[in-house]
Parts: structure tokens; sequence; C-alpha cells
């Protein structure tokens, strides 16, 4: 590592100065920027032992200037991650060896593609990246981190770390990319073949027909009434679907306030009020979905809330790419298409170590051929695909 550099570490991000943080986050990424972070942290969403999340993010300054940080927290499981790694946990724990604690790099309960390794654009990047994982490791070893794990990271990133030892490994998501050709809803629906066109036009109007009003709203402009009713969307989702809500009524109370700006709402509303919603992050060309719930929503209503009228608006705004959160195979016949995700591994046990290796191998050689299979079935017309 460059003697010049200095390696810090805080447990609250709320310990360094906002500015200096969001100068090293690119233009696209909302979830790494301070506020975002700061917001979990000060909400209780993360944090306290209970949540399983306490960060350790590691910082590198070249004198009083911060050019390098990373997000990074100590976790004793592995709920709200997304990239999941339970099978791993189980054979290690069966063989006698301990798999917790363990460090993550990611954006908690945000399975979202973006850097994590955050370096100043003017910083030397092999430099400082050495840097932030001498940080790491040295984190690893005080508090008996068994293994090391970035998520969601950029393949630029995957690469850099596999050259460093971390072990690569593939993930799936559906990502939609705006293509040059289209400017409106109806140029990129006119991209589909004729069966999947109709699909979309038909459930479209279904969605419509019940009477509630659709449309997308700017989160600054929502009333406190409008965000008590988001927050009631997710946690029905929550309830519904996986019983455990990450982000607690704090979070939902300040999120208006920090984040707003950066907010989108798909809402239906009913004599005024909104009975479903979807929530969206936007930043720079990028758009990104998150949670999505009402009362008793139909697969229609959910279709138009969660992609259809997100990419009319992204098309709307010029966005080149909009993501619409983990899984989900529904999302390839409205336009979607697979996309491998990325992330890096290091585990301390060298027997787990190799085991997990030759599993990562076979695993991303069969993500590689279900994004071949998957994007030949998508829905677009052959002469648009190629």
């Amino acid at each position: 590592m460059s003697d010049w550099l200095t390696i810090g570490f805080v447990e609250s991000i709320t310990e360094i100065d906002a500015c200096a943080w969001d100068a090293l986050v690119t233009p696209n990424e909302p979830f790494t920027e301070h506020a975002f972070l700061a917001l979990l942290e000060e909400s209780g969403s993360v944090g306290p032992k209970e949540t399983g999340w306490e960060p350790r993010h590691v910082t590198v300054y070249a004198g009083d200037q911060l050019v390098g940080a990373l997000p990074l927290y100590v976790k004793t499981q592995s709920f709200g991650e997304y990239i999941f790694d339970w099978q791993w946990a189980e054979a290690s724990q069966r063989s006698g060896i301990p798999y917790y604690p363990k460090l993550v790099s990611a954006v908690p309960f945000t399975p979202v593609t973006g850097r994590r390794l955050l370096v100043h654009p003017e910083a030397p990047w092999g430099e400082v990246v050495d840097a932030l994982l001498a940080g790491v490791r040295h984190a690893a070893n005080r508090v008996g981190a068994w293994s090391i794990h970035f998520l969601f990271c950029t393949e630029a990133e995957q690469e850099a770390l596999a050259a460093r030892g971390f072990l690569p490994r593939s993930s799936l998501q559906f990502h939609w990319r705006r293509s040059g050709d289209w400017t409106d809803f109806d140029g990129f629906v006119g991209s589909f073949r004729a069966k999947s066109r109709k699909q979309v036009r038909r459930e479209r109007r279904i969605a419509r027909a019940g009477g509630a009003v659709l449309g997308m709203e700017a989160g600054a402009q929502l009333s406190e009434a409008d965000w008590q009713a988001v927050a009631a969307a997710y946690y029905a989702t929550t309830e519904r679907k996986w019983g455990r809500p990450y982000l607690n009524a704090r979070f939902w109370e300040l999120l208006a306030e920090r984040m707003g700006h950066r907010i989108q709402v798909a809402t239906a509303r009913v004599e005024g009020e909104i009975t479903s919603s979807a929530l969206f992050f936007s930043r720079g060309k990028h758009l990104y979905g998150r949670y999505w719930g009402g009362c008793a929503p139909t697969d229609m209503l959910h279709f138009e809330l969660c992609y259809y009228l997100p990419i009319e608006w992204a098309l709307e705004q010029g966005l080149e790419l909009f993501e619409a959160g983990a899984q989900g195979a529904h999302k390839l016949k409205r336009g979607l298409m697979p996309t491998r995700c990325a992330s890096a591994h290091w585990l301390r046990h060298p027997g787990l170590g190799d085991a997990v290796k030759r599993f990562l191998v076979e695993e991303d050689l069969e993500i590689r051929q279900n994004i071949q299979r998957l994007t030949a079935h998508g829905p677009f017309r052959v002469d648009v695909r190629d």
C-alpha cells in the first residue's frame, strides 16, 4: 500500500462529511450517496445488533482529503443481501467450520448494481483500491470475520477483486435498457413481436379498467398521508411475502425529507387516496424500482405500476437504464431483459474456499446459459433484438 494514504474506520457514516463522501459517488447511483446510507443508520434500520447490519465503513485519506471509501457491515446472518450464501453457511457449519461473523460490502436490503469501491475521480484508482482492501482485511481480522463479500458490485470491480484473490460470482436480474429508436412507450412496445405487443396493451387496459387514477408522482410532492399509504403498501407486501420488514417506521418518516428529490412513486388513487403504489429512486440516467404493494393489488396493476409506468416515465425523461429489483422471470415478457450481476467473495478457510470456487464455476456457466436461453425467448422482434 502507498505510504501517502491513510486508512481509517468509522462505525457510522455520519462521522464522514457528506460532501466529501458524495464526491466519490458516480452520477447515476442514489443508494451509495451519503444521504441514503445515513438514513438507514439514523432510522435504526441498520446499526443496532438486532438488525444484523453493524457499520464498519472503511475510509482512505490523502492528507486531509477523502480519496476512497467503502460501505462495510459486520453480519452474523445473511438476511437482506439478495446474493444467497445460506448453503455455504450450512455446509461450513456441518463441517465444523465457523461461517459468521462475516463482512459485507453492499447497500443493505438493496439488490442494485453499483460501485462498492468508492474512489475519488482524481485519485489513482489502483492504489486507493489496494488501500481499501487492506482496510477490509484489517477489519476482518479485528472482528474475527470468516469471509468477505462484495455484493452487486460492477463488473470492473469484480475483475479487480478477482485479480486480488476474491472469487467471482454471477447472479441474474432483469433490466430495461433504452434503445436508440425508442422515443416513447408506443415505440418501445412497437419493437415487440405481435403476440407480446398485444399482451402488454391488454394488460394496460385491464389495469385502467378498475377506475383508479394511475400515474407517476414526484416524491417531493406527496403529502404526509400519501407517504403513510406508501409505507403501508411496503408493510403489506412484506407481511404477505417475506414476513420481515427490514425498514422501520422511522425510515419512512425521514425518507421524504432526506431523499424526496430522488424519488418517483407510481400510484393508483381512488377518490384521491393512494390504494397501491410502487417506489422508485432516480439519479442521473438511471431508475431503480424498490417497494410495491397496496390494497388487494391485481396482477395487471402490479405490471402497470412496477414496469409500464416507470418505463414510460424513463423514456420521457431520457433515461438509459431501469433496474426493477431482484428475481422475477415474468419481467421478461414486459421488455426487461436478463442481465448478469456480479459479486466477489473471500473465505478464510481454504477447504471451504476451494469447494465454493468449484461451485461458482458451475453456477456461472448455468447462469450464462440461462441468460442466452431467456434472451432468445424475449418479447422483441428478431430484427430489434439483434
